[in-house]
């Protein structure tokens, strides 16, 4: 296995256009990173002159001396690779980065199981989220709803609530980040700055790379939810339910909605983001009951 460190943007594109990746591995992640200050290295993996991988890290110091390279949920396999393959191509990815000394080389596979992690010392347990499958037909889908939330989909769509796609300029959506970021102070949880969304949608050049959808009653918002769309995959990054709204089902109808748009959009995975039965139980609750595949990942490994 060899590394192409000068690997572009079109062939990186094109490449996940066939194959579902997590939103970390996509180039306009990386350039979104980059705008907000961070930094990115991306390699090609190749096996004699067929590029069977990609991966993109993001860097930064530790206590200004240690070099830190991360990548987040990959590499991403484009052919099969055997795992003698996979551990030889992550061998040449803790070498061949480009990194001074002291470095340190972290990978956080997007898999389940430990292929290619031989040797390798786990630093930290594996994330989990619910992956739903959109190349079934919306009949399909709707039948693997859990009973529960499939009846508050059908109160909701019989209800007064109003669906519709908020537009996709910054001032369009700007009250849905404003909210989160909201929600992070009052709950106490951390995640990605909002000002990744509109630097991430910049670095795409495509509106439609972004999906933002609301539920009103009346002149009242009751729900809203954003996704970003990379290559075949999408992911669902901020979701907002008004706790006045909670029993309408307005949140299973804005999913919903969601769902057959991002159909539309040739969109292939839905990532509904993180589930965490602890501490966010409802939220997790809401997730796995439409069916989706739960994932937990084999951790991060040094």
């Amino acid at each position: 296995m060899r590394l192409d460190p000068d690997i572009n943007r079109i062939t990186w594109d094109i490449a996940l256009m066939s194959r579902p990746a997590a939103l970390q591995q996509d180039w306009s992640y990386g350039e979104a990173v980059t705008a907000l200050g961070g930094a990115v290295r991306r390699v090609g993996i190749l096996d004699g002159n067929t590029l069977v991988g990609l991966a993109q890290f993001t860097t930064r110091r530790i206590g200004g001396v240690v070099q830190m390279a991360l990548c987040t949920r990959g590499p991403v396999w484009l052919e099969d690779v055997d795992p003698a393959g996979k551990a030889a191509a992550i061998r040449t990815l803790r070498k061949g980065l480009g990194l001074g000394w002291p470095r340190l080389t972290l990978v956080s596979p997007d898999t389940e199981t430990f292929e290619g992690m031989a040797g390798r010392s786990r630093v930290m347990t594996g994330y989990s989220t619910v992956m739903l499958d959109l190349t079934q037909d919306l009949e399909a889908l709707r039948a693997g709803l859990d009973r529960k939330w499939r009846n508050r989909l059908n109160a909701a769509e019989k209800s007064d609530l109003v669906v519709q796609q908020n537009g996709t300029k910054l001032a369009q959506y700007r009250w849905l980040l404003e909210t989160e970021e909201g929600q992070r102070a009052s709950r106490g949880y951390r995640s990605t700055p909002a000002a990744l969304v509109p630097a991430f949608v910049e670095a795409k050049g495509d509106r439609n790379s972004l999906l933002v959808m609301r539920a009103d009653e009346g002149r009242h918002k009751s729900s809203g939810m954003l996704f970003l769309i990379h290559g075949c995959a999408a992911t669902y990054h901020i979701g907002w339910n008004d706790p006045d709204s909670h029993a309408t089902g307005a949140h299973n109808l804005v999913l919903w909605r969601a769902i057959g748009e991002l159909q539309k959009r040739g969109v292939a995975q839905l990532d509904l983001g993180g589930v965490n039965t602890v501490t966010g139980a409802g939220i997790a609750r809401f997730k796995i009951s439409t069916g989706g595949r739960v994932v937990t990942l084999c951790g991060t490994f040094h």
